[in-house]
C-alpha cells in the first residue's frame, strides 16, 4: 500500500511523540500533511525542521474544512472534549481519527455530540516514554499494532458510503505508516489494553518505588531488568493518569487477576519450602506466546533476524456484504487487514 492510497490530506492535532511521528512518517512518504500544536516552541521548531505547522488550532481547522482533509486528534484523553467542540464548529463536514489510548471514552465523547457518522476510532501500539514534539521519530510505527475501530457497523449508526470513505482512509494511513492494522471493537480493545498497556504502567510504578525505596544501594545495582521492568515508569505522570483513569473499570480487572497471582507467588515464598515453580513456568510460556506472535522468537532464532510478526492476514473490500463478520473474526483472531 502507498500513501496515494489515502484519498485526502492528512491534518493532525497535537504533535507530540505520536501525532509527530506521524507527521514525519507522512511528510517523508510525500503525502500531503499538516498540523496543529498548542506549544508554539514546538510548533516553531516544527516549522524549523519543514513541516507545515501553526499554533492557530481555528486556522488550521478551517484550512482543513477547506481541504476535506482527515483530522487525527493526537492529545491526551483530557483534551479531547475541547477538540471534538473545534471540530464541530469549524469543520462540521470533516471525517476524523484520534490515537488515544483508551477507545470507549473517546467514543462517548463523539457519540454525545453526534460525530459518530463521521468518525473513526484508532489506536497505535507504539510509543516511547517520552513526550512532545522532540520526542517525535522517524519510523515509530514500522510494524506496530495500530487498531482501527468499527461499532458504527453494530450500534445503529447509519453507514454510508462517505463514513467508509474515513475508515478505509483511516486504515491507509496506518498502513503507509508501516504499521499493521488490526480492527477492534472499543469495548475488547480497552480490555486488552488494561492488561498488556495499562496494567503495565502500575506494575512498572510500583516497581521503580519498590526499587528506590531500596535507597542507594539498590540503585547502584539496578540493572537491565530493573531498567527495563521500569521504563514506562519515565512517561509524564500526567498522561499516565489519563490513560489509566479513563479506563479504571477494566483496569482494576486486570490489576485484580495480577494481585492474586501475586498472592499466590506471596505463599509459595513464605512456605517451609520457597516455590514459585508455577509462577516461573507460566511466565515463561507466556512469554514465548508474546514473541511467537510478534515475531521475535522467530528472529531470534535467525541467522539474519528480521521481525516479522506471525499475525493471520485477511484481506477485505469495505462496503462489499459481510464484511462486518470478516472484521469480527479478525477481532476474534487477532489478526491484522489489508483492503482493497
Amino acid at each position: 500500500m502507498t500513501t496515494k492510497d489515502i484519498s485526502r490530506p492528512v491534518c493532525i492535532l497535537g504533535l507530540g511523540l505520536i501525532g509527530g511521528s506521524l507527521l514525519r512518517d507522512l511528510h517523508a512518504a510525500n503525502h500531503s500533511v499538516f498540523g496543529y500544536n498548542r506549544s508554539r516552541s514546538g510548533a516553531k521548531s516544527a516549522v524549523d525542521e519543514g513541516f507545515d505547522v501553526s499554533a492557530d488550532l481555528e486556522a488550521t481547522l478551517q484550512r482543513a474544512a477547506a481541504e476535506d482533509a482527515l483530522i487525527v486528534l493526537a492529545v491526551p484523553m483530557t483534551a479531547i472534549d475541547s477538540l471534538l467542540d473545534a471540530i464541530h464548529t469549524h469543520a462540521p463536514n470533516n471525517g476524523f481519527t484520534d490515537v488515544v489510548s483508551v477507545k470507549t471514552a473517546v467514543y462517548d465523547a463523539v457519540k454525545a455530540r453526534n460525530m459518530q457518522h463521521r468518525y473513526v476510532g484508532s489506536h497505535p501500539m507504539a510509543g516511547t516514554a517520552n513526550s512532545g514534539w522532540s520526542a517525535s521519530m522517524d519510523g515509530l510505527f514500522k510494524r506496530a499494532v495500530w487498531v482501527v475501530t468499527f461499532d458504527q457497523l453494530f450500534d445503529g449508526t447509519d453507514i454510508n458510503s462517505t463514513w467508509i470513505s474515513i475508515w478505509k482512509d483511516v486504515v491507509q494511513m496506518a498502513l503507509a505508516v508501516g504499521a499493521e492494522v488490526v480492527p477492534s471493537r472499543v469495548g475488547p480493545h480497552d480490555a486488552a489494553a488494561a492488561r498488556v498497556s495499562h496494567l503495565t504502567h502500575i506494575l512498572a510504578e510500583t516497581l521503580a518505588i519498590v526499587g528506590d525505596n531500596g535507597g542507594a544501594l539498590s540503585l547502584s545495582l539496578a540493572a537491565g531488568s530493573y531498567r527495563d521492568s521500569t521504563r514506562v515508569a519515565g512517561t509524564d505522570p500526567g498522561l499516565v493518569r489519563a490513560m489509566c483513569e479513563s479506563n479504571a473499570g477494566l483496569l482494576v480487572k486486570a490489576l485484580d487477576e495480577a494481585l492474586a497471582i501475586l498472592h499466590e507467588a506471596r505463599e509459595g515464598l513464605t512456605a517451609e519450602q520457597p516455590n514459585i515453580e508455577q509462577l516461573a513456568d507460566n511466565g515463561y510460556r507466556s512469554r514465548i506466546r508474546y514473541e511467537a506472535r510478534s515475531g521475535q522468537r522467530r528472529a531470534k532464532e535467525s541467522v539474519s533476524p528480521t521481525i516479522t510478526s506471525s499475525r493471520p492476514v485477511l484481506r477485505l473490500h469495505p462496503g462489499t456484504p459481510n464484511w462486518e463478520k470478516q472484521l469480527i473474526h479478525a477481532e476474534t483472531l487477532g489478526a491484522r487487514i489489508e483492503v482493497f
